[in-house]
């Protein structure tokens, strides 16, 4: 049951539609480094297209009602958007899940410090990365740092041209023959993956401030760009990502490269159906969370009672709310899981089983199972529930293909489909193939991230 390459049978039409939502997707990738960029500029896009905030729908006094647009942010992290359609929420939502966080280096509490005339943040690495590909590239610093008086000071360093970088050392092929010899997982240590910042000293220092004389530079760049003290470390959030734009990727500019595509690509695409929806039937929502890179935890992650809570603050505003009305609408949904999936790399096919890979080019990705050995955390979707899929994509000429997460027994890995499964709703993963996941440079298929938007859109319609 090969899959044809979608390629093969677009019109000039799809090829120009195609290019506009590449664009508008690496537009989307540039603006969203973070999960609070994502979060605020899918705000913006979605305050532009005619959705009004919850608390100002609660506040206005009117009543929520079929056609409206509204949406909902959880601690600038995680977000839901609803698009109110003609049936009682109690009879259940069309839901697309996608997470908005990424792999990337998180700058300790206590970072700032000096060896040897050269100035360093100290870091942890979020989510499952590979350390050594994170050395020797330009990086950005993104995030925030809240001060006492509960100032919110935005950074942003390493995207404008003007702006330096940052950056990890690595060993000189010279002096490198002991490290050759450690695997892979132990080339670069994570306690390595400090972040050169400065190497200019501050003059005129007091002789007990000279053995730091670059750090306290650093400090004074702060103090100056930012108010920034060095205790204000303590309540920041700056995460250290790769610098620069994404790019088209191919001779044929058939392929997108960036940063965080795992799984902006699909949070992305999953927006753009629901501002392309008009007046649904069942309640259309794009629910995009954070943390699902280490496990879906804390109060911004699926696993956090937003998502609920927001609906029963819907139900409210629509004068439905019960528990019992609550508990059915949830169980009532369907959701598409909105997650990536492992492209087939030719360059690392013993990883792959080739009837069972997402290719490149063949469409959106269903995973009935995600999981590891053995399907160890999947949810694992009811048959019936992919026949009904299937049926909705092909309803909407969607190319679509079907695939597993690599050989059995090689790796494995989940999403946020079992924990939406919880409520009782009938969930599948589905999704964009990715080369190079969680690496500092992703590569999607243009013609894939369409099929994705497509197959979005289908869904909030018709399933």
């Amino acid at each position: 049951m090969e899959r044809k390459n979608a390629w093969l049978d677009y019109t000039e039409q799809d090829e120009k539609e195609l290019e506009q939502t590449a664009r508008a997707y690496r537009l989307f990738l540039d603006a969203g480094k973070t999960e609070r960029e994502c979060v605020e500029e899918l705000v913006r896009q979605a305050e532009a297209a005619g959705y009004v905030s919850l608390e100002q729908k609660k506040a206005s006094g009117e009543k929520i009602k079929t056609g409206d647009k509204i949406y909902a942010v959880g601690m600038k992290k995680i977000m839901a958007l609803f698009h109110i359609g003609q049936e009682p929420l109690e009879n259940g939502m069309n839901i697309l899940g996608a997470h908005i966080d990424s792999p990337r280096l998180d700058v300790k509490q206590n970072p700032l410090y000096e060896d040897t005339d050269l100035a360093y943040l100290d870091t942890h690495y979020y989510g499952g990365v590979k350390k050594y590909q994170w050395v020797a590239l330009p990086l950005a610093i993104h995030g925030v740092a809240v001060k006492k008086d509960g100032t919110v000071v935005k950074v942003a360093v390493g995207e404008e041209e003007a702006d330096p970088v940052v950056y990890i050392t690595d060993l000189l092929i010279h002096l490198a023959g002991k490290q050759m010899q450690k695997k892979a997982a132990e080339v670069i240590e994570g306690e390595n993956l400090d972040i050169l910042i400065g190497s200019r000293p501050l003059k005129d220092l007091d002789d007990d401030k000279k053995k730091e004389a670059v750090k306290a530079n650093v400090l004074n760049i702060l103090k100056e760009k930012y108010d920034i003290e060095e205790e204000d470390f303590l309540s920041a959030e700056l995460e250290i990502v790769p610098a620069g734009k994404a790019r088209d990727c191919g001779l044929d500019r058939s392929m997108v490269a960036g940063y965080g595509q795992d799984d902006r690509v699909c949070a992305y695409t999953s927006f753009l159906a629901m501002m392309e929806m008009e007046n649904p039937v069942k309640t259309s929502c794009c629910l995009l969370t954070d943390k699902e890179e280490i496990g879906s935890v804390g109060a911004t992650g699926m696993q956090s009672r937003f998502f609920e809570n927001t609906v029963a603050e819907l139900m409210e505003g629509m004068g439905d709310y019960s528990d019992l009305a609550l508990r059915r609408a949830l169980s009532r949904s369907c959701m598409l899981s909105s997650d990536v999936s492992a492209g087939y790399d030719p360059a690392y096919a013993e990883c792959f089983e080739k009837k069972n890979s997402a290719y490149l080019g063949r469409g959106i990705v269903l995973n009935k199972y995600t999981g590891s050995r053995g399907k160890s955390g999947s949810n694992d979707a009811n048959a019936e529930y992919v026949a009904r899929v299937r049926k909705v994509f092909d309803d909407h000429n969607v190319a679509f293909q079907t695939a597993e997460l690599g050989k059995v027994d090689v790796g494995g890995g989940g999403t946020i489909a079992y924990i939406a499964a919880l409520y009782g709703m009938e969930v599948i993963d589905s999704g964009v193939a990715v080369l190079s996941m969680h690496s500092p440079w992703e590569v999607t298929s243009k013609a894939d991230i369409y099929e994705a938007k497509k197959a979005y859109k289908a869904f909030l319609l018709d399933a």
